[in-house]
């Protein structure tokens, strides 16, 4: 269970694992990997729109989309428990003031002194979910591009990144590449690749070192195959 709720939170970059791991408790692993499939397929179309329509709702706020208005009544008040009452104390609370938003421009007032004293990163790994149009491979390695122009939706009050193609160059095992080649020259597939990222400033581009690669459909017979009952006992 706990490894299915890492999957989940990694593949959308949703912070909250505490409710993840409930929905997973509640629903069981299988409803929350449909979820997670469903929600992938909807990012790659465009995502869901919050209420207002004014932006993307964030990949983890389009998975707890989904889950609410699939799940029964029972499973939501299992799964989301605190949300009736803190809807209730936030139409009892005083209206504030609202601040300023945080614009890209300010970090240029802030950086120097979060700058002067790092901490350390102890982890740092990226999901990429795309579809190359080139791979070219060199020994035991195979190198493709790809470039992400879309703003994703963030949560409120951070600041819109610059609007700027983003190139990002993946380095895959040809081992790991051979697993995935076949499944690729279906259109209808798109690469998933986990991995450690780097800021190549030769390019410039975001160089991706592949930990793990999978496409969307070999995701989908791996559950096929772990949801198949066991065969009987003589």
């Amino acid at each position: 269970m706990d490894e299915i709720t890492e999957q989940i939170a990694t593949q959308l970059q949703e912070p909250n694992t505490q409710l993840i791991a409930r929905l997973v408790q509640q629903i069981g692993s299988e409803a929350a990997l449909t979820f997670l499939q469903q929600t992938i397929e909807i990012e790659a179309q465009g995502g869901i729109l919050t209420s207002n329509k004014k932006r993307r709702r964030t990949p983890g706020g389009a998975f707890f989309y989904l889950v609410k208005g699939a799940i029964s009544k029972q499973d939501r008040r299992a799964v989301f428990p605190q949300q009736k009452k803190a809807k209730k104390a936030q139409k009892e609370e005083p209206q504030k003031p609202l601040a300023p938003p945080f614009t890209w421009d300010d970090r240029l007032e802030i950086l120097p002194h979060v700058l002067e004293k790092k901490g350390t990163a102890m982890t740092v790994k990226m999901t990429l979910i795309g579809r190359p149009a080139r791979a070219t491979r060199h020994e035991d390695v195979v190198v493709t591009a790809m470039v992400n122009d879309k703003a994703p939706s963030l949560p409120k009050g951070l600041p819109l990144p610059p609007a700027k193609p983003t190139t990002y160059v993946v380095y895959i095992a040809a081992k790991q590449w051979m697993k995935v080649a076949e499944a690729l020259k279906n259109p209808e597939d798109v690469l998933i690749v986990e991995g450690y990222p780097t800021f190549d400033d030769r390019i410039p581009s975001i160089a991706v070192f592949a930990t793990n690669v999978t496409t969307k459909l070999l995701q989908q017979v791996k559950r096929a195959e772990q949801a198949k009952p066991a065969g009987g006992r003589d």
